[in-house]
């Protein structure tokens, strides 16, 4: 039997739910082969959830047959983290950070930290792109071995320029990524984020393929695949070209509808390209 590309969605539609293993049991009901975890929507600091919530958040999932496909949004709630920070301190605990996301994401069984964090990634003033870089790559490159020991891969995001000034071009990122050079340092890709790139989005997925490891699927709008204007026919097409095998999680920016209907609206649309 050949691999597909699975469907995922992101837990933070849910959060007003503050449950968790309701979260995953809705989740899987809908259809979704994963769940990928904000860890902000169970704790301000990754290193106060316990060990027996891990196990739980793993059992839970394993039990209904959910994968728990990895966290995003990770630098939300911590203070001191930031990757391009010019302080060595400052650096070498958002290093240490990086290294306890990786644990926290393999605990639960995920394989994939998504590293978006706009605000905590922004070159800051009087600060020079290129130092930046260097200080970004010096603080990932400290929490490889630990990704490479708990088979974590971190996914390098490109957002737009109207969320950060670094890496907001997916050259820029590859450039990150290949300074990094590590099979556990990859790429992911954004249906949103890639509205501002020249090329389209599907000429983008197949220049990438070779880097691609994750992709989030959304709309301009900050809706839900299918809720907005982006016809997911030629990213869909181009995925499968290149052989993609990850998931398409669904990622949204607006909750005002609800989540169970983008939870419901989002699938049903991604499950007319991938079944």
């Amino acid at each position: 039997m050949s691999k597909k590309i699975k469907i995922g969605i992101c837990n933070e539609i849910f959060k007003e739910w503050n449950n968790i293993e309701k979260t995953i049991k809705y989740v899987k009901d809908l259809g979704y082969d994963g769940l990928e975890i904000a860890p902000f929507t169970l704790s301000k600091y990754i290193t106060d959830i316990s060990t027996e919530m891990r196990k739980e958040i793993r059992n839970i999932a394993e039990k209904v047959g959910l994968e728990i496909l990895g966290i995003h949004w990770v630098f939300v709630g911590p203070e001191n983290v930031y990757l391009t920070h010019p302080d060595p301190e400052i650096r070498n605990y958002t290093a240490h950070y990086l290294k306890e996301l990786a644990h926290f994401c393999a605990d639960i069984g995920g394989k994939i930290i998504v590293f978006g964090s706009p605000k905590q990634r922004n070159v800051m003033r009087d600060i020079s792109y290129n130092q930046a870089f260097n200080y970004a790559c010096e603080v990932f490159s400290q929490a490889m071995s630990v990704c490479e020991k708990r088979d974590v891969t971190i996914c390098m995001e490109q957002l737009t320029h109207w969320e950060t000034n670094f890496c907001h071009t997916v050259e820029e990122t590859i450039e990150l990524i290949e300074a990094i050079n590590h099979p556990k340092f990859q790429l992911l890709l954004d249906t949103k984020a890639m509205a501002f790139l020249q090329e389209p989005r599907e000429v983008v997925i197949r220049k990438c393929a070779k880097y691609l490891k994750h992709y989030h699927a959304n709309d301009e709008n900050l809706l839900g695949p299918g809720m907005g204007k982006v016809d997911f026919t030629p990213i869909v097409q181009a995925l499968k070209d290149i052989n993609y095998t990850g998931y398409m999680s669904v990622e949204v920016f607006k909750f005002d509808l609800g989540p169970e209907k983008i939870a419901t609206e989002s699938i049903q649309y991604l499950k007319k390209f991938l079944e």
